[in-house]
């Protein structure tokens, strides 16, 4: 083993970042095993390379027994042999003697060539693996490598990650050579490397995007509460301020939409509806079913449940194409929420033979939401990919 050798494991130590002792300690081992190998041997044997030259000293080593224990006279030395070498030695210890068997130069250099292979590959690895654990929940920017059995590869650089077919959004297509910001949501170890699994669906994928468009949010003024989403049809996202003088709406929105038509192209048209979200429970549900107006609001706090009341023409509008306003809005505040139109809240109201303060009543707490709160947040509607079609042409 010579000079270069050494500096080429210096250069490894500062580049990969690969100790050069952990280099040698396995080159010893490996060496220790190759020699027992190809020499056939059951001897116990000690190799020491000097960590400035690179030179290699292999010693054969065996314990020193009573005349009468010796059994292997491979692994082992009597006694009386042993004082015979030096009358120092005493039963129990080791004797080690130097050996220098012919070719096993070669053979040393073949074995490591092959650790020091390995050992960067396992180390490469394991930073790798470092590395993206703690980007756990973080958006990563990835190429579309290969499409294969529907899991789409990207390339991030230093390796690959998977995007799996439960992670994707449902009609987006992968072309090769596309680069797409990706939520990076677990890394595990595998026996072949570290695998990144990668999401498109993911809701903190959305959260992740408004932290990168929107300061006021990177910077902690403006905080998300909560987020809904149905990938690749609609979300919605729950924000406040901290700060009485800074819109929270305003700011997701941007100047002319430009903040939220970001995000909006970055998920192909995704409808992503922004809502104010509010300490007082019946403010938030009527500001979740955005884009419809809230007239009267029930809700039961021990049961974590709420009947809305709507104008008749705005119910469908309040539910939603296959019920999915409805459905978002329940995720979005984590309450169960029953909708009805002025007209089935007064055939229900018969029906039960109730008055409304009967039904505040029932519900355990009565509102104090009202037509005038929710006008104050009239500005709290769907950002949809027609509004963003309309800041265009505007600007245009």
């Amino acid at each position: 083993m010579n000079q270069e050798f050494i500096e080429a494991l210096d250069e490894l130590e500062k580049e990969k970042g690969i100790s050069k002792e952990v280099v040698f300690s396995a080159l010893e081992a490996a060496m220790v095993s190759s020699y027992k190998k190809n020499f056939g041997t059951s001897q116990n044997v000690e190799v020491n390379i000097d960590r400035e030259t690179g030179k290699i000293d292999i010693y054969a080593l065996q314990d020193i027994v009573a005349d009468e224990d010796l059994i292997d006279d491979k692994t082992q030395l009597s006694i009386s042999q042993a004082k015979k070498l030096d009358t120092k030695y005493e039963v129990g210890d080791v004797f080690s003697k130097m050996v220098d068997p012919a070719k096993f130069g070669r053979i040393a250099a073949q074995t490591a060539k092959q650790v020091v292979i390995q050992r960067i590959k396992d180390a490469e690895r394991d930073i790798i693996f470092d590395d993206f654990t703690d980007r756990e929940n973080e958006i990563i920017t990835g190429q579309v490598q290969r499409v294969s059995y529907g899991n789409v590869f990207f390339d991030l650089g230093k390796t690959e990650a998977i995007l799996l077919p439960s992670e994707q959004i449902k009609g987006e297509t992968y072309k090769q050579g596309a680069r797409f910001k990706l939520l990076l949501v677990e890394v595990k170890k595998t026996t072949k490397g570290p695998q990144i699994i990668l999401s498109r669906s993911h809701p903190n994928l959305v959260k992740r995007l408004f932290e990168l468009e929107v300061p006021e949010i990177a910077e902690g003024i403006v905080e998300v509460y909560s987020i809904a989403r149905e990938a690749g049809s609609r979300t919605k996202i729950a924000v406040f301020s901290k700060d009485e003088e800074v819109d929270p709406l305003g700011a997701c929105v941007g100047y002319k939409g430009a903040r939220v038509k970001a995000i909006v192209d970055e998920l192909h048209d995704e409808k992503v509806d922004i809502v104010i979200y509010s300490k007082d429970i019946d403010t938030f549900i009527a500001n979740a079913l955005s884009p419809s107006k809230v007239e009267k609001v029930f809700i039961n706090e021990k049961e974590k449940s709420a009947l809305v009341v709507v104008l008749d023409y705005q119910l469908s509008l309040a539910i939603g194409k296959e019920g999915q306003n409805a459905r978002l809005a329940a995720k979005l505040t984590g309450w169960k929420i029953d909708i009805k139109s002025t007209t089935q809240y007064e055939q229900y109201l018969e029906i039960e033979n109730i008055t409304e303060e009967d039904l505040y009543e029932r519900y355990g707490c009565k509102s104090d939401f009202s037509k005038e709160t929710i006008e104050n947040h009239d500005d709290s509607v769907e950002i949809s990919n027609e509004i963003t079609r309309g800041i265009e042409k505007d600007e245009n």
